[in-house]
């Protein structure tokens, strides 16, 4: 991490839950024999820029890990870790505590780098581009890794309506003249989602979250994208391999990380 110096620094927040539904214990589910969640603690650890790491939780569990990494703790309210609460409020109640806390110290946060426990596809060096895009471009709100995926691009997309058939979700015409579209999975032109590896956001996207782009409100509205392949936050056991895949495509082992010296 960097040093803190001046009056501004970069802050990182990581959110981690307990309770998972579809993934019980999906944040401590060994992979290449470390727990998910402390893929993103390293690249967040690693950054060049980054003067300090948060963690929000409600897990005493994932707090020791913390506590292990050296990083600080958040303790995240009942009523933001519940599985109805949104991320973006999580996220805005971290960002505050970190911004009074360090206001205290006569800091003001530049940027703020969040980081999801099970989206575990970012590397120090994609924090560290998504910074320096920001800090090169003040208007843009926000720096987010996004993953193409035309495979799953919103032509193909169904919702299955009350006569029990599928039907569009969005109608093709909002792609242009339908004539030009086909089967083909490029046919619209590539589709990029935002994978969750990292979202890089000035301070004003959680302080006016109402204004931001949904459906991840924090991103704010001018949002560059970090373009990367694979990304995706992990919510279900059948992704662990291809979470893996994409880690040992990137330098990492079950005894190496890419930031080994």
């Amino acid at each position: 991490m960097a040093d803190t110096l001046g009056k501004k620094m970069v802050a990182a927040l990581l959110l981690g839950r307990e309770g998972s539904a579809s993934f019980p214990g999906k944040n401590t589910y060994p992979v290449l024999e470390r727990p998910l969640l402390l893929y993103p603690i390293l690249a967040a650890k690693n950054s060049r820029y980054i003067d300090a790491v948060y963690f929000s939780t409600d897990s005493e569990t994932y707090k020791e890990i913390g506590r292990e990494q050296g990083i600080s703790i958040i303790d995240r309210p009942p009523e933001l870790a519940t599985k109805e609460a949104l991320g973006e409020d999580a996220f805005a109640h971290g960002y505050r505590v970190i911004r009074d806390e360090r206001r205290g110290e006569g800091k003001e946060i530049e940027l703020i780098v969040l980081l999801f426990c099970n989206a575990v596809a970012i590397l120090a060096e994609t924090i560290d581009q998504g910074i320096d895009i920001l800090r090169a471009n003040p208007d843009y709100d926000s720096a987010v890794t996004v993953s193409g995926y035309n495979m799953w691009s919103p032509i193909r997309a169904r919702k299955i309506g009350g006569d029990g058939l599928l039907h569009p979700c969005v109608p093709f015409e909002v792609f242009g003249d339908p004539k030009t579209l086909s089967c083909d999975r490029d046919s619209q032109g590539d589709v990029w989602f935002a994978d969750m590896g990292v979202s890089i956001v000035r301070p004003r996207c959680l302080e006016g979250l109402s204004a931001g782009l949904l459906p991840q409100k924090w991103m704010g509205q001018k949002i560059y994208p970090l373009k990367q392949w694979g990304g995706c936050d992990v919510d279900f056991e059948w992704q662990v391999p291809m979470v893996e895949y994409w880690l040992t495509k990137h330098g990492f082992s079950e005894k190496r990380t890419p930031y080994d010296k």
